[in-house]
C-alpha cells in the first residue's frame, strides 16, 4: 500500500480548487483510466465504451495479460501501467474506475481523489471498518465525484420497487430475506495458467503479509481474508444495500452469523453461511451456499399486507393469502415488472453524468461505506463468537 507523497497533496489542492472548471479532452470527452483490468474491470470498461463522450486513455494492472486484453480495440495511444500512481499523475486523466481486489480500494481511492480524479470504485469500497472514516474524510475534503459499485441503485425496476414499498403497498415490512447461491464446485480450477513472470505478485499483495505466489489466492482472492470478505462483502452487500436504501436505515445494531467450510477446504471464507442483521424496525437475513446455481440471488420483503420478491430480472408482489396454509403455492402476483436491462450500464452513465454536472451520484461514498459496513459486521460475527453488537 502506497501513501501519496507531498507533491501529490500540493497538486490535489490545485486540482480541487479547479474542480468545477476542469477542461476535458477533445470534443469535451471524459478521459478515463482503468485500474484493475481483470474480468470485472473489463466489464466496467465495456460499459464506458457504450457511453458517448468518453475515452479510455490508460489501463493499469499487476498482470500483463490483463493489460493486453484491456488495451485491445482501444487504439495505439492507450498507455499501460503496473503502478496506479502513474495513472493518477497524468494530466490527461479526468476519472478512474477501480476494480482491484478489495484491500486496494481505499488506498487507491484516497490517492485518486487526492490527485483530483473522480472515481468509480467497485464494491465493497472498504476492506475493514477502520477504513471508513479516513475514506469518507478524503472524499469529502476533495469534493470529487465518487460512485460506488452497488449498481442496483441505478436499475429502473429497483427504483420502482422502492416507490411501491414506500407507498405502503406491502404494509409494514418487518422481515427482509436475502439470498445468493452460486456453484463454485464447478469452478474450483484457477482458470488459465498464470504466467508468474508477467505478474507483479508483490504489488498484488500490497498491504497483505508477504507470501509465495498462490494461484488460488490470486484467481479467487475474494475468498481469502487478506484480499476480500467472502460472500458477505461480495454477494450480501448488494442485497443489504437495497434493504438499507428501502428502509432508510443503514446502521444495524446487532448481527448474528454462522458459516462452515463444507466444500472448499482450501479457501479461508465459508462456502455455506447464514446471517441476520437487526435494524430499528426490521430484520435482514442472508443465506448463501456455493454448491449450485438453483435460484441464484434475490430478496424477499415480507409485509403486513403483501410480500415482494425482487431480483435482477424484475419483481413480483403477492397479496397476503386469506388463511394459513402449510401447502402453500405461490399465488398469481398482484403486480409484476420485468427488466431486460443491465443496470450496470445505467450506473456508469449516472457516474459520468455526475462527473459533468458535479451532482451527487446514485451511490455516493456514504452509501457505499454503509453497505460495506453491514458486510463487515456480519463477518465480525461470523469470525467471532457468532454475535456482533454496535
Amino acid at each position: 500500500m502506497h501513501a501519496p507523497n507531498r507533491r501529490r497533496f500540493l497538486g490535489a489542492a490545485i486540482a480541487t480548487a479547479a474542480s468545477y472548471s476542469r477542461v476535458y479532452g477533445a470534443n469535451d470527452r471524459i478521459r478515463i483510466g482503468a485500474i484493475g483490468t481483470g474480468s470485472r474491470g473489463q466489464y466496467l470498461m465495456g460499459n464506458v465504451k457504450q457511453i458517448e463522450g468518453t475515452e479510455i486513455v490508460a489501463v493499469c494492472d499487476v498482470y500483463e495479460p490483463n493489460r493486453t486484453r484491456a488495451k485491445s480495440g482501444l487504439g495505439p495511444g492507450v498507455r499501460e501501467s503496473v503502478d496506479h500512481r502513474e495513472v493518477l499523475d497524468r494530466q490527461d486523466v479526468d476519472a478512474v474506475i477501480i476494480a482491484t481486489p478489495d484491500h486496494w480500494h481505499v488506498p487507491i481511492t484516497i490517492d485518486a481523489v487526492g490527485a483530483g480524479k473522480d472515481v468509480y470504485c467497485e464494491k465493497p469500497v472498504t476492506h475493514t471498518l477502520a477504513e471508513e472514516a479516513p475514506l469518507a474524510a478524503a472524499v469529502r475534503e476533495s469534493k470529487r465525484v465518487v460512485q460506488t459499485g452497488t449498481q442496483q441503485r441505478s436499475w429502473e425496476h429497483y427504483i420502482h420497487a422502492k416507490d411501491l414499498i414506500a407507498s405502503g403497498t406491502l404494509g409494514q415490512v418487518t422481515l427482509i430475506r436475502t439470498y445468493w447461491y452460486q456453484n463454485h464446485i464447478a469452478n474450483q480450477a484457477a482458470g488459465p495458467e498464470i504466467d508468474v513472470a508477467k505478474l507483479d505478485w508483490k504489488r498484488f499483495l500490497g498491504s497483505a503479509t508477504d507470501r509465495p505466489f498462490d494461484a488460488d489466492q490470486y484467481a479467487h482472492w475474494r475468498w481469502y481474508w487478506d484480499f476480500g470478505g467472502g460472500a458477505m462483502t461480495d454477494l450480501f452487500i448488494h442485497w443489504v444495500d437495497v434493504a438499507q436504501w428501502y428502509m432508510d436505515d443503514d446502521r444495524p445494531s446487532r448481527a448474528t452469523a454462522s458459516g462452515v467450510k463444507a466444500l472448499l477446504q482450501q479457501r479461508q471464507t465459508p462456502d455455506t453461511m447464514s446471517a441476520a442483521l437487526t435494524y430499528s424496525k426490521a430484520i435482514v437475513e442472508f443465506d448463501s451456499a456455493l454448491l449450485g446455481y438453483i435460484e441464484g440471488g434475490g430478496i424477499m420483503f415480507r409485509g403486513t399486507k403483501a410480500a415482494m420478491r425482487l431480483d435482477r430480472s424484475g419483481f413480483e408482489v403477492y397479496e397476503e393469502i386469506p388463511r394459513y396454509s402449510e401447502a402453500f403455492t405461490t399465488p398469481a402476483p398482484k403486480l409484476k415488472e420485468t427488466s431486460p436491462r443491465d443496470g450496470g450500464l445505467d450506473h456508469m452513465r449516472n457516474f459520468l453524468n455526475c462527473v459533468r454536472s458535479r451532482k451527487t451520484p446514485n451511490a455516493p461514498i456514504e452509501t457505499g461505506i454503509a453497505a460495506a459496513h453491514a458486510g463487515h459486521v456480519a463477518n465480525l460475527a461470523l469470525r467471532g463468537n457468532g454475535v456482533w453488537t454496535a
